[in-house]
C-alpha cells in the first residue's frame, strides 16, 4: 500500500460497544498490520483521544453515552488529522449523510461486508499529502505553484477564492459533492479539481453524461452486465461504477436522469453494491460520487421530475459555480488562458489583447460563460488578418455604460399583442399536451414515429407522456417500432 502512515505504524480507533463486533473489527484490521486500539463508548474513546494521536477513528453511530457524531464534531473542532469512518444501521440514509456533513471521511452500513470496511479504512489511511502541504496548500494556490487541476480554474476574483478552497476542504472526504451553476461555467473543471486534489488522484475519474445515455442502455452502462444477458453480449461487460473502481464517478446533469434510472442510482450509492444485468448477486464498489447540473433541482424535486431522496444523498456538499457575469473581473486573465491554450493548438504567437477588446467583451453578456468567452476568441484567432485581436460584434447587442447583465429588460409589447396567463407553467403544459395527443393520434399511437414527427427522441416522447399524464392505448407499448 502506497502510504505516508506505513502499515505498522497506522493508528486506528475502533468505537463500538458490541464486544463480538468490536472483537471482529480489531482482529480483521489487525490482520491488515495496523495498530488498534479500542473504546466500548463516547467517555472512552475521548479519554483515549486526548491521550494521542490515530490516523482513523471508527465509530459507531449509536453509542450508550451518546452519538458517534460527538466524536467526529469534537475531532473537527480540534482540528485533528484523525479521518473519522462512521457505522450506522442499514438503510439510515439520513445518519450517513448528516455524518459526511459534519465531517466524517466515510461511512459504512450494517451488517458491515468485510471487504469493503478494509477497502474503507485502507482508502483513509491512505493520504498522498504530505501534512506540511496540506497546511500550505490554500497559500500555494494563491502564489501560482498549485494543482494543476486547480491552475486550470482561472480568476481570483472573491468568489472563484471561494470556490477553490471549497474544493481543497471537500478533496479530504468520501462525501458527494453537487456542483451547479449555469451551462459553460466550467463543472467539469470543478470536478476534476476534487479528484486531482484527493487521496483517489490516483485511481481513475470517469466522467459521465447522463443525458447523452438512451434511456434502454442505461442500466448496462451504469453497473454493467454478464456475458449472455441481452442479444449480442458475448463477454462481461464493466459499467461506469466498475470502471471509477477505487476513484471518482463524475455525473454530469444529474438532473436529465430519468425517474426509473434515479431510484437504481440512489440504491446504489447508498449501498455500495451494484447488481451487473445478468448477475445473480450483487458486487461492492468503491467510489466517490460528483454530480453535476445547470437545472435547479430543488424545483425539480417540488415538480416530481427528480427524486427527494436521491437529491439529498447528491447534495451533501454543494458548489456553486459563478456565472461569468458576476465575476468579470476575472476577464484578463481568463481571456490570457484561453488565448494561449488557443494559439499552442493552432500553432500560432499568443496575439495580443488590446484595452478595446476586453472593454467589448466587458460590455457583452456572455450568456454561454466561460464557453461562449472561447468560442468568440477562437473566432477572433481564426478571422484577424494582424497581430492585434480583432473581435467582431456579438450576435447579440452587448451591454453599454453601467448596466449590467441582470438590469436589462425586455421590449415592452402591445396590450393586444398577447394574453399573459395566470398559471404559465400550466398554460405551456396544456399546449404541450394538446400538440402531443394530436401528433399521437394521427400516428396510431406509435411513439416513434410521433416522437420524430415532433423532432424528439422516444425517450423524451416518453417522458412528455408520463409527465403530462397523457393515457395511451395498452397495444402503443408494441407498435413503438419506427414505421
Amino acid at each position: 500500500m502506497a502510504s505516508n502512515t506505513p502499515l505498522s505504524a497506522a493508528q486506528i480507533l475502533v468505537v463500538d460497544d458490541e464486544p463480538d463486533l468490536r472483537t471482529l473489527y480489531e482482529l480483521t484490521l489487525l490482520r491488515e498490520g495496523y495498530r488498534v486500539e479500542a473504546a466500548e463508548s463516547v467517555a472512552q474513546a475521548l479519554q483515549l483521544l486526548s491521550e494521542r494521536q490515530f490516523d482513523v477513528v471508527i465509530t459507531d453511530m449509536r453509542l450508550p453515552d451518546g452519538l458517534g457524531m460527538e466524536l467526529i464534531r469534537q475531532i473537527k473542532a480540534q482540528q485533528r488529522r484523525e479521518r473519522c469512518v462512521v457505522i450506522t444501521a442499514y438503510g439510515s440514509a439520513e445518519n450517513a449523510v448528516e455524518s459526511l456533513k459534519a465531517g466524517a471521511f466515510d461511512y459504512l452500513t450494517k451488517p458491515v461486508d468485510l471487504k469493503q470496511f478494509r477497502a474503507v479504512i485502507a482508502s483513509a489511511v491512505q493520504d498522498p499529502t504530505p501534512p506540511a502541504a496540506k497546511a500550505n496548500r490554500a497559500a500555494s494556490l494563491q502564489s501560482g505553484s498549485g494543482d494543476a487541476a486547480l491552475q486550470r480554474l482561472v480568476g481570483e476574483s472573491t468568489c472563484m477564492r471561494l470556490v477553490k478552497e471549497r474544493i481543497v476542504k471537500v478533496a479530504r472526504s468520501m462525501a458527494p459533492v453537487l456542483v451547479t451553476g449555469e451551462s459553460g461555467t466550467g463543472k467539469e473543471l470543478v470536478a476534476n479539481a476534487i479528484h486531482a486534489s484527493s487521496h483517489r488522484a490516483g485511481s481513475a475519474l470517469v466522467a459521465v453524461n447522463c443525458s447523452a445515455i438512451p434511456e434502454s442502455l442505461l442500466e448496462a452502462e451504469f453497473f454493467g452486465a454478464k456475458k449472455g444477458s441481452y442479444t449480442g453480449s458475448t463477454q462481461d461487460r464493466d459499467g461506469f461504477f466498475q470502471a471509477a473502481g477505487g476513484g471518482t464517478l463524475f455525473l454530469d446533469e444529474i438532473g436529465d436522469l430519468p425517474l426509473a434510472m434515479q431510484s437504481k442510482l440512489l440504491r446504489a450509492i447508498q449501498e455500495r453494491r451494484i447488481r451487473p444485468i445478468g448477475s445473480p448477486q450483487e458486487e461492492p464498489v468503491d467510489v466517490r460520487i460528483i454530480s453535476a447540473t445547470h437545472k435547479d433541482l430543488a424545483a425539480e424535486v417540488q415538480a416530481g421530475r427528480f427524486r427527494q431522496d436521491l437529491y439529498y444523498r447528491l447534495n451533501v456538499i454543494e458548489i456553486v459555480i459563478p456565472p461569468l457575469r458576476e465575476r468579470r473581473e476575472d476577464l484578463p486573465a481568463l481571456c490570457e488562458a484561453l488565448l494561449r491554450r488557443i494559439a499552442k493548438e493552432s500553432g500560432i504567437p499568443v496575439p495580443a489583447l488590446s484595452g478595446a477588446v476586453l472593454d467589448q467583451l466587458s460590455r457583452d453578456p456572455l450568456l454561454g460563460n466561460v464557453r461562449e468567452l472561447e468560442n468568440l476568441l477562437h473566432r477572433a484567432v481564426a478571422l484577424s488578418d494582424e497581430d492585434d485581436l480583432q473581435l467582431e460584434p456579438s450576435v447579440r447587442q452587448p451591454l453599454t455604460g453601467e448596466s449590467s447583465f441582470m438590469s436589462t429588460e425586455p421590449a415592452p409589447l402591445d396590450d393586444d399583442q398577447i394574453t399573459i396567463p395566470s398559471d404559465l407553467q400550466s398554460h405551456l403544459d396544456s399546449q404541450e399536451r394538446e400538440i402531443l395527443i394530436q401528433a399521437l393520434r394521427e400516428t396510431g399511437f406509435n411513439r416513434t414515429a410521433a416522437a420524430a414527427r415532433l423532432g424528439l427522441s422516444l425517450r423524451q416522447m416518453r417522458y412528455r407522456i408520463a409527465r403530462l399524464n397523457i393515457e395511451t392505448p395498452p397495444s402503443s407499448e408494441i407498435s413503438d417500432e419506427p414505421v
